[in-house]
């Protein structure tokens, strides 16, 4: 249900979640801010520290903990709500531990009468993505993930540092998984409208090994960064917050969201990191890129990863 309003509300308010509603704060995304948590003390004392700062930013938003009643005219729900992987669990056993957590989310979001778009940001993205998706009854295209849109900053940030070109004019993208499977669609990788690979042809300075170790590096960066300090939620916090204001601006920008393939490089029925329009609709659609048949098997190969993972999961009744 989009309003004037422009009324977000955000379950779960750890590292991630307060990243994100931080960075609504500071860019002025929304009018209106609620949060929702398991221990509601911490929702009112976060809504608490938040609303202190207003006076140092030019956002004019109301801020505050609420219930699941809130939801009921909200333009987008935010989940960033889960459990921690414990020592030595399995991928598995944690999302099964992770569709209950949801089961519990969003079944009284949509008893509220909610409307909007579900954004979600929970890992494995793609997997509770298509998880809120089956629990919600919703129009798929009103369930998106952030997907690889973190992964896709990441890698133009890499060829910009590599290339001295300023991230915003670097045009390339990371599909797949938001995991191990993920890949970087090469023969679609631009600087303005400069084939990246041709640049690689036409310029002895600019190597194709080094492409490949940058795409290495964006896989690993999020291993990276927890071994460093335990965690990340900068990044995907301002992640959220574009695609945000993509879907309150109606803007439709191309990002690259979790979007289920309806027969879009030939996957269906799976919720996969693709290049989309983004609007008040939620994903207006998914924009099919002409992929290389080598790119196109790696995606199926992707895709495949997510299919079986989820299929494993559901088999166990979730």
């Amino acid at each position: 249900m989009i309003n004037d309003k422009r009324k977000v509300v955000l379950v779960g308010t750890g590292m991630v979640g307060m990243s994100y509603a931080y960075a609504l704060l500071n860019q002025n995304v929304c009018d209106e801010l609620v949060l929702l948590d398991l221990d509601k003390k911490r929702a009112e004392g976060e809504a608490m520290d938040l609303n202190h700062g207003l006076a140092f930013s030019a956002a004019n938003m109301k801020i505050y903990a609420g219930e699941y009643e809130d939801c009921k005219d909200a333009d987008i729900v935010v989940i960033s709500a889960g459990v921690a992987q414990k020592p030595g669990e399995t991928r598995l056993a944690l999302l099964k531990r992770n569709a209950r957590v949801f089961q519990s989310i969003v079944e009284p979001v949509t008893a509220s009468g909610f409307d909007g778009i579900f954004l979600v940001a929970t890992n494995p993205v793609d997997i509770m993505t298509k998880i809120t998706y089956i629990l919600s009854g919703f129009n798929p295209r009103k369930v998106l993930g952030t997907g690889t849109a973190l992964d896709t900053a990441r890698l133009r940030y890499l060829l910009g540092e590599y290339l001295r070109v300023d991230p915003k004019n670097v045009h390339a993208y990371v599909m797949g998984e938001h995991g191990d499977s993920e890949f970087v669609p090469w023969s679609q990788a631009q600087i303005a409208t400069k084939s990246i690979l041709e640049l690689c042809e036409d310029n002895p300075e600019v190597d194709r090994q080094q492409l490949i170790k940058i795409e290495k590096e964006v896989q690993e960066a999020a291993y990276k960064i927890i071994e460093a300090k335990h965690a990340t939620y900068y990044g995907i916090g301002m992640a959220l917050t574009r695609i945000t204001k993509a879907i309150l601006g109606n803007e439709n920008s191309v990002l690259t969201v979790s979007a289920m393939l309806k027969g879009e490089y030939g996957q269906t029925d799976v919720f996969s990191g693709v290049p989309c329009i983004i609007n008040k609709s939620g994903v207006q659609r998914v924009l099919k890129l002409s992929l290389t048949t080598e790119e196109n098997e790696r995606l199926g190969t992707s895709c495949k990863v997510l299919r079986e993972c989820y299929n494993e999961l559901a088999g166990d009744n979730i």
